[in-house]
């Protein structure tokens, strides 16, 4: 039977240990970039710049991390119940269904601000009801959360095709999109937002769902640490045992948990769909859902940790496209195997360094002691 880790300090469990874990899958990172003979520190510096050096590159960032932070908040509200909803990347599919049809609906009568409450509602419930029906299975059938979540990804998938090329598609078009929406239909860019440091967002689509994101973050952290339903949902994560002992009804958790997650995951759409493309189109999530994965690892499914997890995913999109392009030999797919390292010591490694920094401040405690002991004495 393994031993648990003993309890850290907050500012160790949730920011030292990612940082280390972080440190290191760079440190491996530059390695790989040495082998096809390139310099580390230069394509280190073209990350930096390509996500950091202008408004317009960190405009993007943000855009990157606004995705990123609605399904890394998706996941961790699942992890949270003890689910691991591997189905955010169906979930946002479906939510852009809510954001099209609310686009389409209102966008040449409304402006955008009436347009956009509807559009987050649709977003939310096509989400959450996508999402209903594995927790439901979970929860009554007993099947399991990660197959289920798995396969709906595929249908959701199929479903948008049948729906773009049968359905939403115009008359007259051959591409598998929606109409472009109107301005009622288009969010508007935070530039007012950069040009408070003198920074242009130029071209980048940067909008409003970034504070959509940051509320929801905040909205999650008062549903779990906050009220009586996150409290019945962590109990059930630590020990489903001990939440039936306590008359927690474990499938109501499983199918709230895992409809709460498939809404958040649904907003995602949001972002793409009404802040850059103004329509829907074939894959528009882009593997959002299955980064939201990694963010939730690396932040702990904190909030707190979730949206610097989710910038820095946007750091890793951003800039390592401008590696790609300042240097050559360094593929797109070099900069996907660097976003595997860092999934890789964040997630699935987390723990490597932990017994370590758990002694190193086990032996700090026990120097601390043995000083006031001797200072009493």
């Amino acid at each position: 039977m393994s031993t648990p880790y003993a309890k850290l300090p907050g500012w160790v469990e949730y920011g030292l240990v990612p940082l280390v874990n972080l440190a290191v899958a760079f440190l491996v990172a530059g390695l790989v970039v040495l082998l096809v003979g390139e310099n580390p520190f230069e394509a280190a510096y073209h990350l930096i710049n390509g996500a950091f050096g202008r408004g317009e590159y960190i405009g993007f960032t943000l855009y990157y991390a606004t995705t990123f932070i609605f399904t890394g908040l998706a996941v961790a509200v699942a992890f949270h119940a003890g689910l691991f909803n591997i189905g955010g990347e169906g979930q946002a599919y479906v939510g852009g269904i809510g954001v099209a049809l609310a686009c389409l609906w209102l966008d040449q009568v409304m402006p955008w601000y009436v347009v956009f409450p509807f559009a987050i509602l649709g977003s939310a419930f096509f989400g959450a009801l996508w999402a209903f029906l594995p927790g439901w299975l979970q929860a009554k059938r007993g099947s399991h959360i990660v197959i289920t979540t798995i396969m709906f990804n595929f249908i959701a998938s199929s479903l948008m095709v049948y729906l773009l090329t049968r359905v939403l598609k115009p008359l007259g078009s051959m591409a598998p999109q929606t109409r472009t929406f109107a301005e009622g239909g288009q969010l508007p860019k935070l530039d007012w937002l950069l040009s408070i440091f003198g920074l242009n967002v130029g071209t980048a689509p940067f909008n409003i769902s970034f504070l959509l994101a940051l509320a929801a973050a905040f909205g999650v952290w008062l549903l779990i640490w906050r009220t009586k339903l996150g409290y019945e949902m962590r109990t059930m994560g630590h020990s489903p045992s001990a939440a039936r002992y306590a008359g927690i009804r474990e499938s109501r958790i499983t199918v709230i948990a895992m409809m709460i997650s498939g809404g958040l995951a649904g907003m995602m759409a949001l972002n793409p769909i009404m802040g850059e493309q103004f329509r829907m189109q074939l894959d528009f999530v882009q593997g959002a859902g299955f980064v939201g994965i990694a963010v939730a690892l690396m932040g702990r499914s904190h909030p707190g940790g979730i949206i610097p997890a989710a910038i820095l995913f946007g750091v890793l999109y951003q800039g390592g496209a401008e590696i790609a392009f300042e240097m050559p030999s360094i593929s797109r797919d070099m900069i996907v195997i660097i976003q595997g390292l860092v999934i890789l010591f964040a997630g699935a490694l987390e723990n490597m360094f932990r017994p370590a920094i758990t002694r190193a401040f086990a032996v700090r405690g026990q120097r601390a002691a043995a000083v006031v002991q001797t200072k009493g004495a």
